[in-house]
This record gives C-alpha cells, sequence and structure tokens, in this order.
C-alpha cells in the first residue's frame, strides 16, 4: 500500500483543493473523487492509505462510503470531516466505523494531527 497516497472525497471542488494543498505541506499525495460511487472504482483499482470523506454528498451520503469501505477494506483508514450537527444513527455509525472525525471549520494541524493518527495504528 502507498504509505503517503490519500483519496479525498468531497461534491465541493474547492474544499477537495483546500486540502489537496494541506495534504502537498505535509509531503502526502492525494486524488480527488467528487463523490462514493467514483471514490469506490478508485479504490478498487488503485492502492490509498487514507480516505478522507465529506458526510453530505448526493448520490451515496459519507455515511453510506464509510460502511462500504469497511466492508471491503476494514483496515484502511477513514477520517470523516462535516460542518453539520448528526443524527443519532449517523453518529452510531461513525463512531463505530470511522477512524477519526473532523468538524468545518478545520485547521492545518487538525488535518495532520487526525492523518499522524491514523496511520500510526
Amino acid at each position: 500500500m502507498s504509505s503517503n497516497q490519500v483519496l479525498i472525497v468531497d461534491d465541493n471542488p474547492n474544499m477537495s483543493a483546500l486540502l489537496s494543498d494541506m495534504l502537498d505541506v505535509f509531503d502526502f499525495s492525494s486524488q480527488q473523487a467528487t463523490g462514493g460511487l467514483e471514490a469506490l472504482q478508485k479504490l478498487s483499482t488503485e492502492d490509498f492509505s487514507v480516505v478522507i470523506t465529506d458526510l453530505r454528498m448526493p448520490e451515496m451520503s459519507g455515511s453510506d462510503l464509510l460502511k462500504s469501505i469497511k466492508e471491503k477494506y476494514p483496515k484502511l483508514p477513514v477520517i470523516v470531516i462535516s460542518g453539520y450537527s448528526l443524527a443519532e444513527e449517523e453518529d452510531t455509525v461513525l463512531t463505530e466505523l470511522a477512524d477519526e472525525f473532523i468538524h468545518k471549520p478545520f485547521r492545518m494541524d487538525d488535518i495532520e494531527r487526525v492523518l499522524q493518527k491514523v496511520l500510526e495504528d
């Protein structure tokens, strides 16, 4: 598995670009997917060390993507980012499956901290 390859999943291209720029600072390369289906396709053909996904997206929610990733790639760390309050069901899914959760707005040191934490495990 590539030790510095991150898959960013977000339907907002500005957020994806921001995360990609932040990851560059920490010497991580990244690829972007605009939704869950595209992310699953990329995961089936390439190796990633971690996935960072938004929670609210059209077509497939971040919660559904998280469930799918953990079924197919149980050891792949997934970091969920959201600016929304969580419904109880989502909170349970995230608590049980997500490796880390970051609330928007976030800072660069938040990204660095969670990457170090999930990649140490």
